[in-house]
């Protein structure tokens, strides 16, 4: 659909998004090291020990087996961490560097970490819901990341991005228009994909959580739909 590339967007109240970058780090090392096969041939046991199972967190039905290394209450956050491939883990990752800054800056620190493990927790139990008996793992950030967007949307829906279009087509948008644009696409693609190897329900979830989360979760005085922007000026007529 589109691909963010940058908002112009400057941090007000905090200097770094430290929390921001460690999920980046974290996910990318944990993806280079225990899944691609280039450091430690891990990736299955890792998917089999800390993904998340609908069956399995349901029922507890033995699936893991030999893999078993977590309560399985805890795999509704430690699936988040992982990544199907290397596309999934740079798309998931590229929405976090650009809008989880701002989302960090409104929030703090502290609070966006538990914000952004709520978001994602939520995906995962929306998932489950969705098909309950599955016995297939879910992996992937993008719970957490649909949080993130919805935090952002509700926050700064009239700042400017600049995003890909069909992958080539470089555009300057307001954030309204474009996460908005995001979120319609998931509820469609919920609604009329046959393909089943994306857990739409885990975005769907994710969001809702994070559009309900913001207005509390945001620091003090903190506004929300850029009420604090300047309005735009008058249009002006020169002779």
């Amino acid at each position: 659909m589109f691909i963010p590339l940058h908002d112009i967007n400057p941090l007000r109240r905090i200097e770094v998004p430290i929390v921001t970058y460690a999920l980046i780090f974290a996910c990318t090392v944990i993806f280079v090291v225990f899944q691609s096969g280039y450091v430690v041939e891990a990736n299955r046991a890792s998917i089999a020990g800390f993904s998340m199972i609908p069956a399995e967190l349901r029922l507890n039905v033995g699936l893991r087996q030999n893999f078993y290394m977590i309560p399985e209450s805890l795999t509704v956050v430690t699936y988040m961490f992982l990544h199907g491939g290397w596309m999934h883990l740079i798309g998931n990752m590229l929405f976090l560097w650009v809008f989880g800054d701002n989302v960090e800056d409104a929030m703090g620190h502290v609070r966006f970490l538990v914000f952004y493990l709520a978001a994602g927790v939520a995906g995962g139990l929306a998932h489950m819901l969705s098909v309950p008996d599955s016995t297939i793992p879910l992996v992937g950030a993008s719970g957490a990341i649909a949080g993130v967007v919805a935090a952002y949307l509700i926050l700064h829906p009239r700042v400017k991005l600049w995003v890909l279009v069909l992958g080539r087509i470089p555009l300057k948008i307001s954030a309204m228009w474009a996460l908005g644009a995001w979120a319609a696409f998931q509820v469609i693609m919920l609604l009329v994909a046959s393909d089943h190897t994306t857990a739409w329900w885990a975005h769907i979830g994710g969001f809702v959580a994070g559009a309900a989360l913001v207005p509390f979760m945001r620091k003090p005085g903190v506004p929300l739909f850029d009420q604090d922007l300047p309005a735009k000026p008058p249009d002006l007529r020169t002779s």
